[in-house]
């Protein structure tokens, strides 16, 4: 299981929200290098980063901050960026900054000939991001809510060789209080594909639950900003969860 600490960023700096508020926000770093930096020295492999303003308005006004982070860790370390990805000059944009894996959000539910378009020329390096309030995605930055099910459409586009997703239970993210293990079994157990868990991890008993249901990766923010989780026993989680069984009873 990969383990994903995450950097959330708001006018070029790296800001934690609860419930994905805007007005909910904590400064925790005034650079986002920094919190990069920090994530690679602990062993990260991966880092997950959103642009908070392009997730909210569409554009891509935190790139030179991602540009920096991709410039300041080591290319040993891959980085996923969703937020404000709406078109097919962002992708190019940030695949010539050298992002790895491009996360599709609201295009996802707005555009879905886009979005499959996307995965088959991407292939492995998209994944679709659904953040879902009762199992229903929220949109533009979880401002805007549809009637869309989660894992309907997560169905819809493992259909069409996606790879990747992530699902964040919009009403966990941020609060500390535990993932919903119920909703992302559901997901697990529907799709044959990478299901990436996101939002309410506290602590490491949270990260060895996610592991339990055979998740692929977990998405690490405020615990880890808040000293709730040492990365390095979150990775330590992550590298020993291949040995677990899954839901099925087979082994991962």
């Amino acid at each position: 299981m990969i383990i994903y600490p995450a950097i959330d960023i708001r006018g070029g700096r790296a800001v934690r929200l609860v419930e994905g508020d805007f007005s909910r926000e904590t400064q925790f770093d005034a650079d986002p290098v920094d919190a990069a930096r920090r994530w690679q020295d602990a062993g990260a492999a991966w880092i997950h980063i959103v642009d908070l303003d392009g997730a909210r308005d569409g554009t891509g006004a935190n790139r030179d901050a991602i540009a920096r982070i991709r410039q300041a860790v080591s290319v040993d370390v891959r980085i996923e960026v969703g937020g404000g990805i709406r078109s097919d000059t962002d992708l190019e944009a940030l695949s010539a900054i050298g992002v790895d894996r491009f996360i599709l959000g609201s295009i996802a539910i707005t555009d879905p000939a886009f979005t499959e378009r996307a995965i088959a020329t991407y292939g492995d390096a998209i994944a679709v991001g659904l953040d879902a309030r009762d199992g229903k995605v929220a949109t533009q930055g979880w401002l805007e809510q549809t009637d869309a099910d989660a894992i309907e459409v997560a169905r819809r586009y493992a259909e069409a060789g996606l790879k990747h997703v992530i699902f964040t239970d919009i009403q966990r993210d941020g609060t500390l209080q535990g993932p919903n293990l119920d909703a992302l079994r559901a997901l697990i157990a529907a799709v044959p594909i990478d299901v990436i868990a996101s939002g309410g991890v506290g602590s490491l008993a949270d990260v060895e639950a996610i592991a339990s249901t055979g998740a692929g990766g977990v998405i690490i923010g405020s615990a880890l900003y808040h000293g709730r989780i040492a990365l390095t026993d979150a990775l330590a989680v992550g590298a020993a969860a291949n040995a677990l069984p899954t839901s099925a009873g087979e082994a991962r």
